[in-house]
């Protein structure tokens, strides 16, 4: 038996491969699947099941595109109907892989459908769960996603997810190892550990929801509490989800489509694409195409495309290294973003060679912030999550999350300078690229963010530990 958890850090995302006895199955597949068609041939064994824990919001699956190219059943828990052919398992059904059982353990609550399921290993005994977004480790899913789809409120979403995790979880053996669907910095959950393998004794012990004496009142009011609102993106990629989607590789056929500057400043005209820059933060600050928005592939890429762009369906013209432009194209479509319709030839250096029009950021290093607050202190905006600058922050700034920052474009008006940062940079400059983008100009970015910003003088707040918030 193998057991292979696929990783994607960009997504705090794990798919799962396993095999036993010459036969394979795949746990909530990305989106290019042929990683998972090579793995199979290495191992000399055909890709029979592909589990759907739930249909997810936060990425799109793999599902439709490895049952089309290998003829594996797509199984999903009770509840599920899609617009494909698909088994829709009822609980404690039994899919046997090999030498192994993959047992379907109902557990709804994060979404209706949502579904763990249980290796069973060659000696009969419950081996591992694959669990999915209904147990995180340091978390459960979060229970609001789904509530207009199931006609139920998330409180009553919540009061179902506390009885599968009782009742179906918390049941099982302490020495079941936990494969979650998720790790930190997925927006699936709202404190979920940085580890990515645990079990379920160790989670009885450390998870807040798992508490032994909680009540079903007090699961439901501290998993509620704090939700922030999901990103607009999330209900689009549910809708693909189920009822299907382009392969990818017809995405990367359309994406990959060289346009010169000519072609470019055209086709951005006439089809009101975002002009997406991907480079690296100081290079979009040294010049960039005016307008363009900046979401570097090197951050947290995709999970801020959706939240920022949201719509899936928006044209998209790409700046990138010629070399990086099909793994962009690919972590786009990852999250539905499949209407990329070319990118700039030669990038950049093809514009200003063609003499055509570029904006900068205004950037300096902690230090000289530091000295320019000493002068005359300065509106300053810090762009992070609310809970990071509650945590501690510049005395004088205020929050404008990255995530919001269309709701505080007045906070910008004036002709003085303003001074924005986040935690490192990377914010700060996508920040920077949609007020610039909204005709706001008087920016300065502050280099390397509050990290940088700590190892100076200026006042900050006292540190307060995020847990506690």
């Amino acid at each position: 038996m193998k057991i292979e958890q696929i990783y994607t850090g960009c997504l705090a995302q794990g798919a799962y491969y396993i095999e036993s006895n010459g036969e394979a199955a795949i746990i909530d597949p990305l989106r290019e699947v042929q990683p998972y068609i090579d793995q199979a041939a290495t191992d000399g064994a055909k890709i029979k099941y592909i589990f759907e824990t739930h249909f997810h919001a936060d990425f799109v699956s793999g599902h439709v595109t490895l049952a089309e190219k290998t003829g594996a059943d797509i199984v999903y828990g009770p509840n599920a109907t899609t617009n494909f052919k698909s088994v829709s398992a009822i609980d404690n059904q039994e899919f046997h892989l090999g030498k192994i059982k993959i047992k379907v353990l109902h557990t709804p609550g994060h979404t209706m459908e949502s579904t763990t399921y249980l290796l069973i290993n060659e000696e009969g005994k419950p081996h591992a769960i694959f669990s999915g977004d209904t147990l995180f480790l340091g978390d459960v899913g979060r229970p609001d996603l789904a509530q207009k789809a199931a006609s139920m409120t998330q409180e009553e979403l919540a009061g179902t997810l506390f009885d599968s995790l009782r009742e179906k979880i918390m049941t099982l053996p302490d020495d079941v190892i936990v494969y979650p669907g998720h790790g930190a910095g997925s927006a699936c959950g709202k404190n979920m550990s940085k580890e990515t393998v645990g079990t379920i004794g160790e989670q009885k012990e450390t998870n807040y929801a798992l508490r032994s004496d909680m009540t079903k009142e007090e699961f439901i009011k501290e998993v509620t509490d704090g939700l922030t609102p999901p990103p607009q993106y999330f209900p689009l990629n549910v809708k693909l989800n189920k009822e299907g989607y382009e392969d990818v590789d017809i995405v990367l056929e359309r994406g990959q489509k060289g346009m010169s500057p000519d072609e470019f400043e055209r086709a951005a005209n006439e089809t009101g694409a975002v002009v997406l820059d991907v480079r690296h933060q100081d290079k979009f600050a040294q010049g960039h195409i005016p307008r363009s928005i900046f979401i570097g592939i090197d951050g947290g890429f995709a999970p801020w495309v959706g939240a920022l762009i949201g719509d899936v369906k928006q044209p998209i013209l790409l700046i990138a290294e010629d070399d990086r432009i099909e793994e962009t194209i690919i972590r786009l479509s990852r999250v539905g973003f499949d209407n990329i319709i070319g990118y700039l030839k030669g990038g950049i250096d093809a514009w200003k060679n063609a003499g055509k029009e570029l904006d900068e950021v205004k950037s300096i290093n902690a230090e000289a912030f530091e000295k320019a607050m000493q002068n005359e202190p300065k509106k300053v905006f810090d762009v992070r999550k609310p809970s990071e600058y509650l945590s501690e922050h510049v005395i004088s700034a205020t929050n404008t999350p990255l995530d919001t920052i269309n709701n505080f474009l007045d906070d910008f008006e004036g002709n003085d300078f303003h001074y924005i940062h986040c935690a490192g940079g990377y914010r700060s400059m996508i920040a920077a690229s949609i007020l610039k983008s909204r005709g706001i100009h008087n920016l300065i970015d502050v280099q390397g963010g509050f990290n940088a910003i700590k190892n100076t003088s200026i006042p900050v707040s006292d540190y307060v530990c995020p847990s506690t918030l």
